[in-house]
C-alpha cells in the first residue's frame, strides 16, 4: 500500500439514494436552526461578533428558513452570547429585515425590553417539564417560572409577537430521572395556555427512545394539541437522535430543531451532549424524499468553517464524510 492510497479524501458529494419503499412521511417539513445559539452557547470560548454574524449569513444563504440568532439572558448566566444586542444590530444593518424576523431566547421581561427596542419580531422562551431543572436553569420553582413567564407573554402579544415555548427534560432528568409523559403534557399546556404558538419539546440530555417519542406525540394529541403546535429537539448523547427523528417524523411531526456542525449541549446538564447535527438531519431527509429547501452542501461548507473558527472538529458525521475533515 502505497503513501498516497492511506491519504483520507472526502467523499463523493452527493445525495443519498432515496427510499426504495416510501414510509407514510410528510412531504416537507421545517429545520429550525438553534445553532448560533443553543450551539455557541455552550462553547468554552468566545465567539467574535463577526464570526457569529458570518456564520448566521452563511446559514441564511444555506436556505435555513429559521434561524435563532441568539439569546438576550444575563451575561452572568451565559457570557459567550453577552453580545446579543450588538450581534442583532450588525444584522439588521447587514441584511434589515431577514435579521429582525430571527427568533431570539429571552428569559423575561428585561431580556423582551432588549428584544422590543431592536423591533424584532419573534421570540423563544424557555421553560422545564421538572422541578430540580427549573431551579437550576431559571432560579425558580416549577410554579413560579409560568408566573414569570406571564408578563412577558402577554407584552409580546400585545406587540404582535410569536412565541416559541421551549419545554427542556421531556424525556429524562439527570436529577430527578424518569419524567412522566403526563407531566410533560402538564407544563406544555400551561405554556401553550400561555399564548405559546409552537412547543419545542425537548430531549434535553439525549436519553430519548423512539416508541418514548411516539407515546409523548400521541399523549399531546389525546389533549387536543397536534403535530403542527410541536417540534422537537433531540440531542445526540445516545446516539439516538436521528432514530428518534424517523419515529417523530412516522406520527406527523414535520418541524425539527437542529444545530449545523452538531454544535451545542447545555451549560446546566454537564451529561448533555451536541444537538442533532443540521447536516445528518438533511442527509436522511434526502434519503426519504423529504423536502426541506435547504442545500446540504453550503450548510457542510459552513460547518467546516465554523469548526475552523473554533479549533475543533466538526460533531456532525455527516460533514466529516463529505469534506474528508477527520
Amino acid at each position: 500500500m502505497t503513501e498516497s492510497s492511506t491519504e483520507r479524501v472526502a467523499l463523493p458529494m452527493t445525495v443519498p439514494a432515496p427510499a426504495v419503499t416510501p414510509l407514510p412521511m410528510p412531504e416537507r417539513v421545517t429545520i429550525y436552526e438553534v445553532g448560533p445559539r443553543d450551539g455557541l452557547q455552550n462553547e468554552k470560548a468566545v465567539v467574535p461578533v463577526a464570526v457569529k454574524a458570518e456564520m448566521i449569513e452563511r446559514l441564511l444563504d444555506a436556505g435555513l428558513p429559521i434561524i435563532e440568532a441568539t439569546s438576550f439572558v444575563h451575561p452572568k448566566w451565559v457570557p459567550q452570547l453577552a453580545d446579543a444586542a450588538e450581534l442583532m444590530g450588525l444584522l439588521i444593518d447587514r441584511i434589515g429585515d431577514a435579521a429582525r424576523k430571527m427568533p431570539v431566547l429571552v428569559p423575561n421581561e428585561r431580556g423582551l425590553d432588549r428584544a422590543l427596542d431592536l423591533g424584532l419580531e419573534h421570540i423563544a422562551v424557555f421553560g422545564s417539564a421538572t422541578e430540580t431543572f427549573a431551579a437550576k436553569n431559571l432560579n425558580r420553582t416549577y410554579d413560579s417560572q409560568f408566573e414569570m413567564f406571564e408578563p412577558t407573554f402577554a407584552r409580546a402579544k400585545d406587540a404582535g409577537m410569536t412565541i416559541r415555548g421551549y419545554l427542556s427534560m421531556c424525556f429524562g432528568d439527570p436529577w430527578e430521572g424518569a419524567v412522566e409523559i403526563d407531566a410533560v403534557v402538564k407544563a406544555g399546556l400551561r405554556l401553550l395556555d400561555l399564548g405559546a404558538d409552537e412547543l419545542s419539546l425537548g430531549d434535553t440530555i439525549g436519553v430519548a427512545t423512539a416508541g418514548h417519542v411516539q407515546a409523548m406525540v400521541a399523549a399531546f394529541g389525546a389533549v387536543g394539541v397536534g403535530p403542527d403546535k410541536i417540534g422537537m429537539h433531540f440531542h445526540d448523547t445516545y446516539g439516538q437522535a436521528l432514530a428518534n427523528t424517523v419515529a417523530a417524523l412516522q406520527v406527523g411531526i414535520t418541524t425539527f430543531d437542529a444545530s449545523a456542525g452538531g454544535l451545542g449541549g447545555c451549560p446546566y446538564a454537564k451529561s448533555a451532549t451536541g444537538n442533532l447535527a443540521t447536516e445528518d438531519l438533511l442527509w436522511m431527509l434526502q434519503g426519504l424524499g423529504i423536502e426541506s429547501g435547504v442545500d446540504l452542501d453550503k450548510v457542510v461548507g459552513t460547518s467546516v468553517w465554523m469548526a475552523e473558527q473554533l479549533g475543533k472538529r466538526p460533531a456532525s458525521a455527516v460533514t466529516r464524510a463529505l469534506s474528508g475533515v477527520s
